[in-house]
């Protein structure tokens, strides 16, 4: 595998993950980002004129099977966040983001909980866990009373947070076993017991409503649709910012999974706003599979959908860095600075005023590795 060289980028834009920076110098030392009043030489020395460096782009909400790490990097995705990965496919996945260089780095919710039958349960059956595994049953939960034995189960197999569904199938034109009020709250409960984050998967605004209620940390989605008897979604805005909940974005998502239905899309791209206006924490995340939305590629349309709903180009690329980052505890990435990972993208242009430059990739560190191209 390359290892990383001392790298000196000259004169280029930055955005830090947060405000942007007209012109700067950049080391590269090892894995880390160092202050370039540092350097006594580099081995590499890279023009930065008329070009951006940003951090790693961040993936809040992938689903991660063999080749997608891959993929994810070619595109500026250095970090993905799995939110359903079964034990043999997390253990190869992990194993790889963790020796390798080549491929984005991995978190995961690991096996998530749902009510036996509930979503995805009729999904497994059409595709194979990591494409060769066998697909077998997967831990559920019928009753408050199994959540904290379902937590720790999530706990010894490594999980980094918990995710909670929370979906009755009804925008999928079906219905659904689903976790009751009680259970999701006991489970949110169990995990905070166990130090985890615990992120909703929820398809209406009556499901968010519940989800909110039960007192998770961040909803996987902006919600398609309102569901019975939903509150209003300026209401559930203000309610996600007031209790600082995150919102995983997945525009994406909405927009490849509503073929013919391109209200689920438009529905979702009004949550984003209202969530925007109201001041509550957007995470850019995809739902990127190995089908549709693809992984990489998708955070491209993603930022081009985000500010489509009304974020400027800043806050979508805050939405993909730092703010991720922050939320899900990644304190060594996300943004530039000195001592932190060296896990950047250079790209042609400028993406804070024209977001589609994001996609004119020049270079690609992950841990200061540059990525042949």
């Amino acid at each position: 595998m390359p290892t990383p060289a001392r790298t000196h980028i000259r004169g280029v834009r930055v955005f830090d993950g947060a405000r942007v920076l007209e012109r700067a110098d950049v080391l590269l030392d090892g894995d880390r980002i160092t202050a370039p009043a540092r350097a006594r030489s580099a081995d590499v020395e890279i023009d930065g004129s008329g070009r951006t460096l940003l951090p790693g782009l961040i993936d809040a909400h992938t689903h991660t099977f063999d080749g997608s790490l891959a993929a994810a990097l070619r595109h500026g995705v250095t970090t993905e966040l799995d939110m359903f990965c079964l034990p043999a496919n997390l253990r190869r996945q992990r194993a790889l983001a963790a020796t390798r260089d080549d491929v984005a780095d991995l978190r995961s919710s690991g096996v998530l909980a749902t009510a036996p039958g509930g979503h995805p349960s009729p999904l497994m059956s059409l595709m194979a866990d990591g494409f060769g595994d066998a697909v077998g049953p997967f831990d559920t939960v019928s009753r408050p009373e199994e959540a904290p034995a379902f937590v720790a189960a999530r706990v010894r197999e490594g999980s980094d947070y918990l995710k909670i569904v929370i979906d009755d199938g009804s925008t999928a034109g079906g219905a659904l076993p689903v976790l009751g009020a009680d259970t999701a709250t006991a489970l949110v409960a169990a995990a905070r017991d166990a130090g985890l984050l615990t992120i909703a998967h929820a398809a209406t605004a009556g499901e968010a409503a519940t989800a909110l209620a039960a007192g998770v940390d961040g909803l996987a989605h902006a919600w398609w649709a309102d569901g019975a008897g939903a509150p209003p979604t300026e209401e559930l805005a203000a309610q996600a910012a007031d209790r600082g909940v995150f919102v995983v974005s997945t525009l994406s998502y909405a927009e490849a999974s509503g073929a013919g239905r391109p209200d689920r899309g438009e529905y979702a791209a009004e949550v984003v706003a209202a969530l925007a206006a109201a001041g509550a924490p957007l995470l850019a995340g995809t739902d990127a599979t190995p089908f549709a939305p693809l992984h990489g590629e998708a955070m491209h349309r993603e930022l081009e959908l985000l500010t489509a709903a009304g974020l400027t180009p800043a806050q979508a690329l805050h939405a993909a860095t730092a703010a991720p980052a922050r939320h899900f505890g990644l304190h060594d990435r996300g943004r530039i600075a000195p001592g932190l990972r060296a896990d950047l993208v250079l790209v042609e242009g400028d993406p804070t005023r024209d977001i589609t430059a994001v996609r004119d990739i020049a270079d690609v560190w992950r841990r200061g590795v540059r990525q042949s191209r």
